[in-house]
C-alpha cells in the first residue's frame, strides 16, 4: 500500500485484491482513498494498472517483460513506477525488461539500461546505450529534417548549433542535430554512417577529446567543448559575453572563474548559469557566439559544413 500510494501519489487508507461474482478467477484491486473504496471498474486505467502489477510478487532472480510501460500514466508516475522497479531489480536481484516510447521513462533509466532497436530493411537494428533525445527524435516524426546529425551532448548540440548559424544558416533549418549519450554510441553510430546503414543522410560528430573513429566527425579544439571555449574565453578576459546576457561583465568574470575551479568540466555552465542566474543554454550560446566571433578559427568545423553541403546542394545519395 505504501508503495502503490508513493507511486500514483496519493494516500490510500487500504488496497487488497478481490474476486468478482461475475467472474471467480479474475481478481480486481480495491482501494480505498478519502474513505471512499471502489474497485478497478472505477479506477483510472493508470490507477488500476499499478494496482495489478505491483499486487504480483515477483519471486528472486525472475525476468519480467512489461509492454509499454507507461500507458495510462501521468509523467510522475511513471517516473516513480521506474524507480520501484529499480529497487525491486536491486534487492530480489530481478531483471526488467520494457517498451517505452516515454521520454520519463528514458530519463529514468541509465545509458546502459537504454536500446534502440529500430527496422534497418528487413531486419532489426539495435543501438545500446542511447541518450533519452537520441531515441525520441528517431520515434517523432513530426519533424521532418533532410540531415540527422548526432552529438554526444546538449552542449556540443549548441554549439553546433551556433558554428552553423554563423557560417550555414540556411542549412541549420533544414537539419536535425540531437544528442546521441556516450561517445561509444557515437562510434557506433560511425560505423553505420561509415557502411551506408542509414536511410537518410545523416553526421555523426564527436566531441574534440574523442581519438578519430570510422564515419565521424570531430568537434573543433582539440579537447571537450566546453574546456576548449572556457580557455580561450578566459584569454581575452571574458570580454563580450555580459552584454548579450544583460549582466554585470564583472559578476560574468567571477562566476566563470570559480567555474573554471570545479574539477569536473560538465558542470562548468551549470556553475556560471547558478551564480548568474540565468538558464544555462542561454550563457552558452552568448559563450559560444563570442568564442566564434572573436577566437574560433576561419575554418571550424569546415568539414561538418561541407558534408553538410554535399547532402544538402548536391542531392548527395544514400544507398
Amino acid at each position: 500500500m505504501q508503495r502503490f500510494s508513493s507511486i500514483i501519489g496519493k494516500t490510500y487508507s487500504s488496497a487488497r485484491q478481490a474476486t468478482t461474482n461475475f467472474d471467480p478467477n479474475r481478481m480486481v484491486p480495491v482501494v480505498s482513498h478519502d474513505g471512499e473504496e471502489y474497485s478497478g471498474f472505477h479506477q483510472g486505467a493508470g490507477e488500476a494498472t499499478i494496482a495489478d502489477l505491483i499486487s504480483i510478487n515477483m519471486p528472486r532472480y525472475s525476468i519480467v517483460l512489461i509492454d509499454e510501460i507507461e500507458t495510462s500514466l501521468h509523467p510522475r508516475a511513471q517516473r516513480r513506477l521506474i524507480r520501484d522497479l529499480a529497487e525491486i531489480a536491486r534487492t530480489k536481484l530481478v531483471q526488467f525488461i520494457l517498451t517505452t516510447h516515454s521520454p520519463y521513462v528514458l530519463e529514468e533509466l541509465p545509458p546502459s539500461a537504454r536500446v534502440y532497436v529500430f527496422k534497418e530493411g528487413d531486419q532489426k537494428a539495435v543501438v545500446p546505450g542511447v541518450s533519452p533525445e537520441f531515441a525520441l527524435s528517431k520515434m517523432d516524426e513530426d519533424v521532418h529534417p533532410e540531415v540527422d546529425v548526432y552529438v554526444e551532448d546538449e552542449t556540443a548540440r549548441i554549439l553546433l548549433e551556433e558554428i552553423m548559424a554563423k557560417k550555414a544558416l540556411d542549412k541549420l533549418a533544414r537539419c536535425s542535430i540531437s544528442a546521441f549519450g556516450a561517445a561509444s554510441v557515437g562510434k557506433a553510430l560511425g560505423q553505420m554512417v561509415d557502411g551506408n546503414r542509414f536511410q537518410r543522410p545523416t553526421i555523426v560528430a564527436l566531441d574534440g577529446d574523442q581519438d578519430p573513429s570510422p564515419g565521424c566527425h570531430i568537434l573543433p579544439g582539440g579537447d571537450a567543448p566546453e574546456r576548449v571555449v572556457f580557455a580561450d574565453l578566459e584569454q581575452i578576459g571574458w570580454q563580450g559575453i555580459a552584454p548579450l546576457i544583460n549582466r554585470s561583465h564583472a559578476d560574468f568574470v567571477s562566476a566563470a572563474s570559480n567555474a573554471l575551479t570545479l574539477p569536473e568540466h560538465h558542470e562548468w555552465i551549470k556553475s556560471v548559469a547558478d551564480r548568474m542566474v540565468i538558464g544555462k543554454e542561454e550563457v552558452w550560446r552568448a559563450m559560444s557566439r563570442v568564442w566564434l566571433n572573436e577566437c574560433a578559427e576561419p575554418d571550424v568545423a569546415e568539414d561538418i559544413i561541407e558534408s553538410l553541403s554535399d547532402f544538402l546542394d548536391h542531392n548527395v545519395e544514400v544507398v
